[in-house]
């Protein structure tokens, strides 16, 4: 359950107390700054974390059940942080989600992963190898953290632009399958776009809380201006999207239109010659008929002329046709 758990004086990581009572009584009486990692705590086992440092009894249960909605809340003088990190999978153009249950106390921090996706070793390396950082205090571990969540977002809007930018030269090229790949696309900036759209509004009230130190305050509004623009971003993919959409959804039609205006023409083709070739063969068959008592059937002119009327009615039916452009 811990991966890591570190404490910190004046920024260095040092040997702390033995055990999480004792650690918690070092870091609540300002000797240091614990940080303990959690991955994928049971509630029994997270239930001891929070007895030593005193988290409220909500934040177990939100801590240990996943698919929370990204949220900055308040416990006394706790802050619990659900934050949910994103990876661009290429192979497969999805964007993989992780969430991260962080919580900023009194001398302490506490992180609870609940999947690979967001690895904290990393940002942990980076804090420590700048002490005067780690000795500002659990803020600037928020930070730290929340600063690694926006960073890992820039690869995904890398990652769906370049996606649309092809699926416009598939659209503009006529791809049959463009259709649906507009929409799996769709679903995946939306998907991001529920992921980050909080993260802005999470800061608004860390920043302007007057308990943070204005060195920190800066620092936190310059991972607001990252999550806004990476929200500008994500919104103008989300209209972009549905600008190819309805494109794709004119071109469709009109090539529809196309094949139906050439099949019809076909049609007119093949009835025009119909109808020239059965005015002959209906006059053919009158005569073929070979009555006796016909009329014209020992007439000396008969044959002529019953061969001047088919080619008289095929030719006038084929110069009517032709003047309405049926062939």
């Amino acid at each position: 359950m811990i991966v890591d758990s570190a404490f910190y004086r004046d920024g260095v990581r040092g040997p702390g107390p033995e055990g999480l009572d004792a650690l918690a009584a070092a870091a609540r009486a300002g000797e240091g700054i614990a940080w303990i990692g959690l991955y994928r705590p049971t509630e029994a086992e997270f239930s001891g974390v929070a007895a030593a440092f005193g988290l409220h009894g909500l934040v177990v249960e939100d801590a240990v059940h996943a698919h929370q909605r990204p949220k900055l809340e308040r416990y006394g003088d706790t802050l619990f942080c659900v934050l949910r990190s994103a990876r661009y999978i290429d192979e497969s153009e999805t964007v993989e989600f992780g969430e991260l249950h962080v919580f900023a106390g009194p001398g302490f921090v506490i992180t609870a992963r609940q999947d690979d996706a967001c690895d904290l070793g990393g940002v942990r390396t980076g804090l420590e190898a700048r002490p005067e950082i780690l000795a500002r205090g659990p803020v600037a571990i928020l930070h730290a953290i929340m600063d690694r969540v926006v960073d890992d977002y820039s690869p995904v809007v890398a990652g769906l632009e370049n996606d649309i930018d092809e699926i416009e030269d598939e659209v503009f090229g006529g791809s049959p399958s463009v259709s649906r790949r507009i929409y799996e696309l769709s679903r995946e900036v939306i998907a991001f776009h529920r992921a980050s759209k909080p993260l802005a509004a999470m800061l608004e009230p860390l920043v302007g809380d007057p308990s943070i130190g204005d060195e920190e305050r800066r620092y936190l509004r310059d991972v607001q201006d990252h999550a806004l623009r990476v929200l500008e971003q994500v919104d103008e993919f989300r209209q972009l999207l549905q600008n190819i959409l309805n494109v794709n959804l004119t071109l469709e039609t009109k090539a529809l239109s196309e094949a139906s205006i050439a099949q019809n023409d076909q049609v007119k083709r093949i009835s025009a010659w119909a109808a020239i070739l059965f005015a002959p063969t209906l006059i053919g068959t009158v005569y073929g008929m070979n009555f006796d008592h016909m009329p014209e059937l020992h007439w000396r002119a008969g044959y002529p002329m019953a061969i001047a009327m088919m080619m008289a009615t095929s030719v006038t039916l084929f110069l009517i046709f032709k003047r309405r452009d049926w062939i």
